[in-house]
């Protein structure tokens, strides 16, 4: 284990999610990691591991985001000169956090891709070690060691649910957990929008995806590294997907329940169990490796929202009135009876689809549960209120 300020993550059991999922659901909270994601562990070995030459020229790396920060960190740390080439459209937060641990940061490029060959040109032409986010040995020993652990701390582990980006956790921690047990089985979750790594799994050979959309920005790879294929294909068992919906779910319930944040590729692995629970045996210890919380506080008040929306406590709903003074308090009322909260009123007298002499109010409201949602509803049927919910 490198020895520059890396954190050993304890390994708890919840029994929220045992009950939920099946029994013994463990997590292996990365989220709490030196600065928020498992990427640090891999910069920190590589780096650790470059000759004297190699730390005078210096280091560079291309990254949007937790790679960033791990290698401006491991740099730091170890006193060495540090350029990161980040895109343009790159999160503000996360620039300033890849700065905050000293590197230099360069904008440019409008994606990940343009970024990476700006990276290998500023390696040539200024000598510095390139450190890559994940296909290289070094950065996948370094991840390595989150199997170490979680052997350590829990002998018996029958599976092990890892997020995939580029495969580098994965592909290091099936090395170490299987060289401890080889019964263990290891199973990767990527996004269902990118699913690079399970199509070349399938097609034998490494495969590209083009277009995809996602909010876990941290699994959302084109392609996967080479190095990293070639271990998976060998090492892990099964690679599955899951979706936006399941993240942002397990997102919501990860806060709620267990006052754990994390970031939506950090949480796929457990949106994957939850979304397809009745897959696990009773009595299993499962390990779900919640690999980073660095998430954009604007996108984490749109995930309590959706949550709070996906779990039944939360809806939308679209009323057109007459246009006449107590209309709109009739309805506040009945409301009230049902002892329901207004968190939002629109009201709309202007667009095109509002008839003349009406109004159309949108209002968001604060539920219990489900089963109150249906007591609204059955007032607003005895009143004869017409209604929409908006999804």
């Amino acid at each position: 284990m490198p020895k520059s300020g890396i954190r050993k993550i304890d390994l708890i059991r919840s029994s929220t999610f045992s009950n939920l999922c099946g029994k013994n659901i463990y997590l292996k909270l990365e989220c709490y990691q030196k600065t928020g994601s498992f990427k640090v562990r891999g910069a920190v070995t590589m780096i650790e591991r470059l000759g004297k030459e190699s730390r005078k020229c210096g280091i560079v790396a291309a990254s949007a985001g937790n790679h960033a920060q791990g290698v401006a960190y491991a740099s730091a740390m170890n006193q060495i000169s540090c350029k990161i080439i980040m895109p343009k459209n790159a999160s503000p937060a996360k620039v300033a956090a890849t700065r905050s641990y000293g590197a230099e940061v360069i904008l440019e490029g409008n994606n990940y891709d343009e970024s990476s060959l700006i990276a290998h040109q500023i390696s040539e032409k200024e000598g510095r070690t390139l450190i890559p986010a994940f296909d290289h040995p070094d950065v996948i020993a370094g991840q390595g060691t989150v199997g170490l652990e979680i052997i350590e701390d829990l002998k018996k582990v029958d599976e092990i649910y890892v997020p995939v980006g580029g495969g580098g956790l994965i592909a290091g921690t099936a090395i170490a957990a299987k060289s401890l047990n080889p019964k263990i089985k290891i199973i990767g979750v990527e996004s269902n929008a990118f699913p690079s790594m399970q199509k070349s799994i399938r097609k034998g050979r490494i495969c590209n995806i083009q277009k995809g959309h996602t909010i876990a920005d941290g699994i959302s790879v084109k392609s996967p590294g080479k190095l990293t294929f070639k271990i998976i294909k060998e090492y892990v068992d099964e690679i599955v997907v899951v979706d936006d919906l399941a993240i942002v779910k397990t997102m919501f319930l990860l806060m709620e329940r267990a006052k754990i944040v994390t970031e939506p590729a950090g949480a796929a692995s457990l949106a994957y169990l939850i979304s397809n629970k009745k897959k696990i045996t009773h009595n299993q210890n499962v390990v779900s490796i919640l690999s980073g919380g660095n998430v954009d506080m604007y996108l984490l008040g749109q995930v309590v929202a959706k949550g709070l929306m996906q779990t039944g406590r939360m809806i939308k709903i679209f009323i057109e009135l007459t246009d006449k003074p107590g209309a709109l308090k009739r309805i506040v009322d009945e409301i009230a009876l049902a002892n329901i909260n207004i968190v939002e009123v629109v009201h709309d007298r202007l667009s095109s689809n509002i008839s003349a002499g009406t109004a159309g109010v949108y209002l968001s409201l604060e539920l219990e549960n489900k089963e109150q949602s249906k007591l609204l509803v059955t007032l607003f049927d005895k009143h004869q209120i017409k209604y929409k919910l908006i999804k």
